[in-house]
């Protein structure tokens, strides 16, 4: 059971107390009330504040997590007052999450705790209307997220500390991706750090929210079945996949300038990555699980210009259909002329440590592809001699975990087909699907994360070293392109990318699986 879901009345010590009589609280919904505090949402008009932040934080309220003397404050420069902004983030909850589980006595109590303020965070004099909003003790926990452009950053700590409201109970939250290589990361990191503390810096990825991705470190480290399996003797290779079905259509203007390898691979695919081959931690405390992630990051081969074009391939999709539907290329999406921009990044990479050396590491991400998945698969090798004869194939286990569109976990193993006549094997799965098995709806990953902010758990997000060590393995990857003149592979919509991926594992004998 997760750490939000210990019953209320387990546990006398336990954080926070019940809400005695309180409506707004389910019945039997079991999740521990945080301390009061208040959340500063910078970008608090943007996609992200409109269809995820307010959503996730309307739902820990009707749950009862969040108490009501707590206050959430919506921040940018656009012109609003406070009937204004609710108005805005009302229509957003029923635009994207529609109807279901929309409460209007609820809302109406929620709204109590919302304020709004406009502010220009590149203008130094600009900050008395936030901090007229903010409580003026000390002592309440105070959250500040900047779902802004990392190129803002620094303007906002600064504009903070200016203004004498970041004082040594708040936080900051910063959304991915820090900075467009190592260079700027750095600075972004020193710029904030000049304002925040290490331990009061929350770099999000909300792929460490997920519950499946929680569950691997169960997996792995809960089961005495999988962790003396988990290394080069018993895994043929490692396959990660964050494939979507959507375009770039509407992120156009900072899509081209980034690409898939730096929306994609430095931050989600290398957070799987780590989680997937770390060591066992000490304990499951922020720096004992860091300090394990860092030094897979840094065991990470060096891609170079003598072994890119073998070992990546960099994609863009052309006009194809999804769905049965058609869709345009990808320079219709952005409209632009040309582009040499990446939808599709494949990677064949290596972790050069005891465990892992020798085991191919397949990464790819891309848009527009046949489908919308997320998915880790650890290929085991076969069995090293059938004793059912050579006319019956047996073929090797795989253990599959999703994470989305719908989380599970399988195992697929070889069974006997029942009947008689002859022996018969059949591939089927042992199948954790959290839809079958958890009927109740447990927190999705920004609702988890915002909580474990006010909670002062770092657990779930990364430390400086690890993002600057992603950045540093990225940039060998984007300057080994620049020398070599990498050009993209075009794949059409509605596929699973380009031929050029399928050829890259093919030469080690591999093919992609089909899940």
């Amino acid at each position: 059971m997760a750490d939000d879901q210990i019953p209320i009345s387990a546990d006398p010590n336990a954080e926070g107390e019940a809400v005695e009589n309180d409506p707004l609280v389910e019945a039997g919904s079991g999740f521990v009330p945080v301390e009061p505090f208040e959340i500063v949402v910078f970008g608090g008009t943007g996609d992200l504040a409109r269809r995820k932040l307010i959503p996730s934080l309307y739902h820990r309220f009707c749950d009862g997590q969040i108490p009501p003397q707590s206050r959430i404050i919506g921040a940018s420069r656009s012109e609003l007052d406070r009937d204004g902004y609710l108005k805005l983030i009302r229509d957003s909850y029923i635009e994207f999450a529609g109807q279901k589980g929309f409460s209007e006595t609820k809302w109406k109590s929620f709204c109590k705790l919302i304020d709004y303020a406009t502010v220009d965070v590149t203008k130094d004099n600009d900050w008395g209307g936030l901090g007229e909003k903010l409580d003026k003790s000390e002592s309440l926990i105070r959250v500040f997220y900047l779902a802004m452009p990392p190129a803002l950053f620094s303007d906002i700590c600064n504009g903070l500390q200016k203004a004498g409201l970041a004082h040594k109970q708040s936080r900051v939250v910063l959304e991915k991706p820090l900075g467009r290589d190592f260079k700027s990361a750095d600075a972004i990191n020193e710029a904030v750090g000049r304002v925040f503390s290490e331990k009061r810096i929350y770099r999000i990825d909300h792929f460490l929210g997920k519950e499946t991705v929680q569950n691997l470190l169960v997996l792995r480290f809960g089961n005495v079945l999988l962790e003396p399996l988990w290394n080069r003797d018993s895994i043929e290779h490692i396959e990660i996949t964050v494939a979507e079905d959507i375009g770039a259509g509407g992120r156009g203007a900072y899509y081209d300038k980034s690409g898939a390898l730096r929306d994609m691979v430095q931050n989600h695919l290398l957070q799987l990555l780590c989680l997937t081959m770390m060591e066992p931690p000490g304990s499951t405390d922020a720096d004992d699980l860091r300090l394990e992630k860092i030094k897979v990051l840094r065991a990470l081969a060096p891609i170079t210009p003598a072994n890119v074009k073998q070992k990546t391939v960099r994609g863009q999709y052309v006009k194809g259909k999804v769905d049965g539907a058609s869709v345009p290329d990808y320079l219709t999406d952005v409209e632009i002329e040309e582009s040499t921009a990446e939808t599709y990044v494949a990677i064949n990479a290596e972790v050069n440590n005891w465990r892992w050396a020798g085991v191919p590491i397949y990464i790819r991400t891309g848009k527009r592809m046949k489908s919308r998945r997320s998915e880790i698969i650890v290929q085991f090798k076969p069995v090293p001699h059938s004793v059912f004869g050579p006319d019956i194939k047996v073929n090797p286990n795989k253990l599959v975990i999703r994470l989305q569109p719908d989380e599970a976990v399988n195992l697929w193993m070889e069974i006997k087909e029942p009947g008689a006549g002859g022996l018969r094997l059949k591939t089927l799965p042992l199948n954790l699907s959290y839809a079958d098995n958890f009927t109740v709806r447990y927190p999705d990953a920004y609702e988890r994360l915002l909580m474990d902010v006010v909670r002062g758990r770092l657990s779930l997000f990364m430390r400086r070293d690890e993002v600057e060590a992603a950045w540093r393995w990225c940039d060998g990857i984007l300057e080994a392109w620049d020398e070599v003149d990498q050009s993209v592979a075009y794949y059409p919509a509605g596929s699973d990318g380009p031929e050029e991926a399928k050829r890259m594992l093919a030469r080690q004998d591999d093919v992609w699986s089909e899940n």
